[in-house]
């Protein structure tokens, strides 16, 4: 049997190779050496609980407690490493009851359950060889004044998995975990502030009660952790137009623009996320857009058979 021992091959075998553990290597720690997240907080100021709660209305009730989630899958153009990956993004909304004492999903409601709005957030992609897949679960209160009670965020590749949950008490709670050495494993406490991860399901109960001007925003968990940036919150500038709301951090060069429908049930339409990808001078300023394939409202969670999976097609994703 012959061997592939030419030059060119073994070439582009060592510069593949590099390039991966470019990737899986990086070095975050000096991105983290000023943190100040780490900071025990002793004073909180939660610049969203409100004792005034949104009314829900009789159309936001048959919508949303018709006992079915709405699913809505995106085409998605991933920036990663400096340059543009083609995947999917999927937005499952669902309304439950929450436990506030014990941060999770009740079995029942009863007196002490809270009724939230969860958004699950996934995406899909390719980085070369190796799969990206990433997910975000936001659960926000439909009385939409105060701000999420719990937000997690999972980020799973060939190199290794992390993963960061906040829990809502009497300041935000953060226990995060990496396979990074500058990451590794650690728990702290933040003042309340902003979270961008909640603003999605802010949007979907009223867009109008988005904040906007000048704010103090705990950017998006998922860009915190691709990017190995302090979890903290960083000045921004938020705008809101009748179909669209944009976010701008001066700081970390980053926008993010969400397009929706300016009618119930407000439906989220597309959305870009512009920041620089890469390392060093070869990192460039791109683009990850987002456009809305197809919704559906389902109880997908009894959808578990071999036999479902041809339910895949009509929301335009591969089996």
């Amino acid at each position: 049997m012959k061997l592939f021992t030419s030059k060119p091959f073994i070439k582009q075998s060592i510069f593949g190779l590099c390039v991966l553990m470019l990737s899986c290597n990086q070095n975050p720690s000096a991105e983290h050496k000023s943190s100040s997240s780490e900071v025990d907080v002793t004073e909180t100021k939660s610049v969203k609980t409100s004792s005034t709660k949104t009314p829900l209305s009789s159309e936001f009730k048959s919508y949303w407690y018709a006992g079915e989630a709405e699913i809505s899958s995106y085409k998605l153009e991933q920036a990663r490493y400096g340059e543009i990956r083609q995947g999917t993004a999927v937005l499952i909304f669902v309304t439950e009851d929450f436990l506030p004492d014990i941060q999770v999903k009740a079995d029942r409601r009863n007196d002490e359950t809270i009724p939230v709005l969860k958004l699950n957030a996934t995406k899909n992609f390719n980085t070369g060889i190796y799969p990206y897949s990433i997910m975000q679960s936001v659960f926000y209160p439909v009385s939409n004044n105060q701000h999420a009670l719990k937000l997690s965020t999972s980020v799973q590749e060939w190199c290794g998995h992390v993963y960061t949950q906040l829990n809502n008490k009497t300041a935000f709670e953060i226990a995060s975990h990496s396979y990074f050495q500058g990451e590794a494993d650690k728990h702290f406490r933040l003042n309340k502030s902003i979270l961008e991860n909640e603003l999605w399901t802010q949007l979907r109960i009223n867009p109008q009660s988005l904040p906007t001007g000048n704010l103090q925003i705990i950017p998006a968990f998922e860009f915190i952790r691709l990017k190995h940036k302090p979890l903290q919150e960083y000045a921004a500038t938020a705008t809101l137009e009748a179909d669209s709301y944009t976010v701008h951090y001066p700081e970390l060069e980053r926008t993010l623009k969400i397009m929706f429908n300016p009618k119930f049930p407000y439906d989220i339409l597309s959305w870009e996320e512009t920041f620089s990808s890469g390392f060093g001078n070869q990192a460039k300023t791109l683009t990850t857009k987002a456009t809305k394939l197809k919704t559906i409202k389902s109880a997908y969670w009894n959808l578990n058979h071999n036999k479902d999976e041809k339910l895949r097609e009509s929301l335009l994703l591969d089996s």
